[in-house]
């Protein structure tokens, strides 16, 4: 029986890694990219994986196989690949031999270690759900004399501002004078999570370092260093949570096509 498996028009450009899904949905809105021979008109279609789709009047690249990359982030970067007001990003400062990637998660300007890139959007995705269970583990120094029943309470989790955030182990490492050094580990991840719920306290946040992203580790990767994972640890990991959606198979009737090349520097997310 052949297979009736479907994805949208734009989950495949993405997929072929020449831009985000959601630049793929801007490019369709522009009458670039053509189905079996006609432009489309509107990127609310889906079709099998056979299908032959063109940008420009170019087939899409064949698939790469799913990649992992360790970096390091530095402070001082944003995590996106355009940012309005002009400041730099992660995917301007990497090696220009990597493959167009996606950030697994993001971490803020002032954020520093461990963030996972891939070249795949869905496995991405998958590590992001909570549902898959990894856990990010975080130092951060912050100003002020820290009580440590009061993390002990982060175990139930806690609301602040009408946010409701999930359970959170908390650790006190030291106490420094005025500073202090704190372990967290969470699992949800939610925008500026460790931030908000320390200065709940009283104790805002002056550094923040990201250890690990579910097995992970950042280890001793050099600020602003990249390293690849290898891909036997990458299809272990992913066996131990829910499996990530299916890659697509090559565009079947499109034939060669040229690889696409850094395109995360200049394709935006």
């Amino acid at each position: 029986m052949p297979d009736e498996t479907t994805h949208r028009v734009a989950k495949l450009i993405a997929r072929a890694g020449l831009c985000s899904r959601r630049e793929a949905e801007r490019w369709i809105e522009a009458g670039r990219v053509a189905l079996d021979g006609q432009v489309l008109e509107s990127a609310a279609v889906a079709v099998a994986d056979a299908a032959r789709i063109t940008v420009d009047g170019k087939a899409l690249p064949d698939q790469e196989p799913a990649r992992l990359w360790r970096y390091h982030k530095p402070r001082g970067l944003v995590t996106t690949h355009r940012d309005p007001q002009g400041r730099d990003t992660i995917f301007q400062k990497l090696p220009a031999e990597l493959p167009r990637v996606v950030s697994v998660g993001r971490l803020d300007l002032n954020s520093e270690g461990l963030l996972l890139l891939t070249n795949d959007g869905a496995i991405a995705r998958h590590m992001e759900l909570p549902a898959t269970g990894w856990a990010r583990r975080y130092r951060a120094r912050v100003n002020g004399t820290v009580d440590p029943k009061s993390l002990a309470r982060l175990a139930n989790g806690i609301t602040v501002e009408g946010v409701r955030y999930g359970p959170i182990e908390a650790a006190l490492d030291r106490q420094q004078g005025s500073n202090a050094w704190i372990t967290l580990s969470l699992r949800e991840g939610k925008n500026r999570e460790v931030r908000r719920v320390l200065e709940h306290f009283g104790w805002p946040v002056s550094r923040l370092i990201r250890l690990s992203y579910g097995p992970f580790q950042l280890g001793n990767l050099a600020s602003g260093a990249v390293s690849e994972v290898p891909a036997r640890v990458l299809r272990d990991q992913l066996g131990k949570g829910a499996a990530p959606p299916p890659r697509p198979r090559p565009n079947a009737r499109s034939g060669p096509a040229k690889k696409a090349q850094h395109a995360h520097r200049r394709r935006p997310a």
